[in-house]
């Protein structure tokens, strides 16, 4: 199998990180792949070190008309590609027609098809996205599922002292970009009756500087920590209490897999993809959208009873086994590239 990926999100984020997560995966099982991407440093430093290579192409606007398009067919040919993939909307939008191999798309949300006219198949991370791609015209037999899965790299021991948490404090984290759509002042907004809590906010994005206003406005700066962006999730979910995902909009949430992999209890809301894998009360609690007392609430009701903090963890640790092991979601999506490779290309 040889796997062309095309890839052209942001230097960081959860969708980012997984993509190359799964393709070091993949390099793992000696699938022969080659990688074009924005030159961001973390990831084509992990391409190298696992020995992918990997041709940098800015993906800026004016690169359509100036070639990004044929020299991505070039090299499909030139590699002698099975399958070309292309991780989300933007990637998608610059493959050409006339590939000489399948084009799969990516949909970690619920993008719209029209940045998708060149794919041959759909690869959505929940059933919900599946369901959406059929309506929204896909044909049914091109799209397939395949779940993320939570890779979290070994890295240094983290400890409370290195974030300024003293041990008889409840430590709440939230791995997540800092933008509108994950809830983050939720979260803040809830320390104001949490005062025997520290909430590490592991993340970067265009509302920090906003949410680090919030916290000073209503005075439990002294207990939020903002860490910006991280690579050691791992330490941080062995040495956190409690992870919350607060966001108002979340296609899936590869924390959730994360932190039930950790045997972490798990505090979100209703969004799309946590109410497909999230039973309340069994491997997680949810709360209502923008509601922070209600995931005060939530954290308190853990924090009071072990009992019931043990239970939501190893119901969620098994959910993870289930359906969210890296072992099992790479064999899933070496099972997609071998239907894709069969399946072909679709008539224009």
């Amino acid at each position: 199998m040889r796997v062309l990926h095309v890839i052209a999100g942001a230097p960081t984020g959860g969708a980012e990180t997984f993509s190359t997560d799964a393709i070091l995966a993949l390099a793992e099982q000696g699938v022969d792949q080659h990688v074009i991407c924005r030159p961001h440093p973390i990831p084509l430093s992990r391409f190298a070190n696992a020995g992918v290579p990997v041709t940098p192409l800015s993906f800026a606007p004016l690169t359509r008309f100036a070639g990004a398009p044929g020299k991505i067919r070039r090299i499909a040919a030139e590699f002698q590609a099975d399958v070309l993939h292309a991780w989300m909307g933007r990637a998608a939008s610059f493959v050409p027609a006339m590939m000489p191999c399948p084009v799969i798309g990516w949909f970690g949300g619920y993008y719209a098809l029209k940045y998708y006219r060149t794919a041959d198949a759909f690869i959505a991370i929940t059933p919900d996205m599946r369901r959406y791609l059929v309506e929204a015209g896909a044909p049914a037999g091109r799209v397939f599922v395949c779940h993320t899965f939570g890779t979290l790299p070994d890295s240094p021991p983290v400890t409370r002292a290195d974030l300024e948490t003293p041990d008889n404090v409840l430590a709440l984290l939230v791995l997540s970009r800092m933008h509108q759509k994950k809830g983050i002042d939720t979260a803040i907004k809830a320390m104001r009756t949490l005062p025997d809590a520290i909430l590490w906010l592991a993340g970067d994005g265009p509302e920090l500087e906003r949410y680090k206003a919030l916290a000073t406005d209503i005075g439990v700066d002294a207990r939020v920590r903002f860490l910006g962006w991280r690579t050691d999730r791992k330490s941080l979910l062995d040495a956190c209490d409690i992870c919350l995902l607060p966001s108002r909009y979340e296609p899936f949430g590869t924390v959730i897999a994360e932190a039930w992999s950790m045997r972490k209890p798990l505090i979100t809301t209703p969004a799309d993809g946590p109410r497909q894998f999230v039973v309340h009360g069994e491997n997680g609690l949810i709360v209502p959208f923008d509601d922070d007392e209600a995931l005060s609430a939530a954290v308190r009701s853990i924090s009071s009873d072990p009992g019931l903090a043990r239970d939501l963890a190893e119901a969620g640790f098994a959910t993870y086994e289930r359906l969210f092991s890296r072992d099992g979601v790479i064999r899933d999506l070496l099972g997609i590239y071998a239907d894709v490779r069969t399946l072909g290309r679709r008539a224009a």
